[in-house]
């Protein structure tokens, strides 16, 4: 092959028979049919294949068995002969181009397979990253109506104390509330397995200005919602 500078076997199957009326023809005019025909073969299979690369051979093998027909029948129908088919059994190249060719193709699979798996990881990333920021809003939604309950809650106590004992205005309920909170908070650092040492001021009178700082910041806030309206 001129085209790829390689070497190629073509294995030919052809079927042909004699024509009835032209028995004496093809009895008498050759002596040795099949190598006339082999001939014939090797003719035209020389004047094809050569201008052809090897890609073209696989591609288009059926063509260069259309033209070896055409070319017998021409020629063998004047002996008497008739070729029924011709077919391209199998093409083989040389051993290194096989080996050549099975690695490119190789090649191009893996190279296929890392564009796979570079999708497969990027839609993981993608698919990991929408779970985290999913997780991350549902856990901060959580934490708005925990807090939320915990405000409604303690809404909820400052008044019912209000009503029942008169004379108590709320922020001494909210006093009494956050020093049972205090010390609730206290007994459980105690009562836990991972005990860490904790300096915190410690007295009923620093949990009043605890008190006064998240009132202060409470103030604030809602002076801050007003002033952006």
């Amino acid at each position: 092959m001129k085209q790829d500078n390689v070497f190629v076997q073509l294995h030919c199957s052809i079927q042909y028979r004699v024509i009835k009326e032209n028995a004496d023809d093809a009895f008498y005019e050759l002596q040795n049919p099949r190598e006339q025909i082999q001939a014939y073969v090797f003719d035209v299979v020389r004047a094809h294949v050569p201008r052809m690369t090897l890609d073209e051979v696989f591609e288009q093998k059926s063509d260069v068995a259309q033209a070896v027909l055409e070319e017998l029948e021409k020629v063998m129908g004047a002996y008497g002969y008739n070729i029924e088919h011709i077919l391209m059994v199998d093409i083989i190249p040389d051993p290194y181009v096989r080996s050549a060719m099975n690695e490119i193709n190789a090649a191009q699979r893996m190279q296929l397979a890392s564009v796979y798996k570079g999708e497969a990881e990027k839609i993981l990333q993608v698919k990991k990253a929408e779970a985290e920021a999913e997780a991350k809003y549902l856990g901060g939604v959580g934490v708005a109506r925990q807090r939320q309950a915990i405000t409604d809650g303690l809404r909820e106590n400052i008044l019912n104390f209000s009503d029942k004992i008169e004379g108590t205005s709320a922020k001494e309920v909210m006093d009494l509330i956050m020093v049972t909170q205090y010390f609730d908070t206290i007994k459980d650092l105690g009562n836990s397995s991972k005990n860490t040492t904790v300096f915190i001021p410690h007295g009923p009178g620093h949990v009043r200005d605890i008190g006064e700082q998240i009132r202060n910041g409470m103030m604030q806030g809602a002076s801050a919602q007003l002033m952006d309206q």
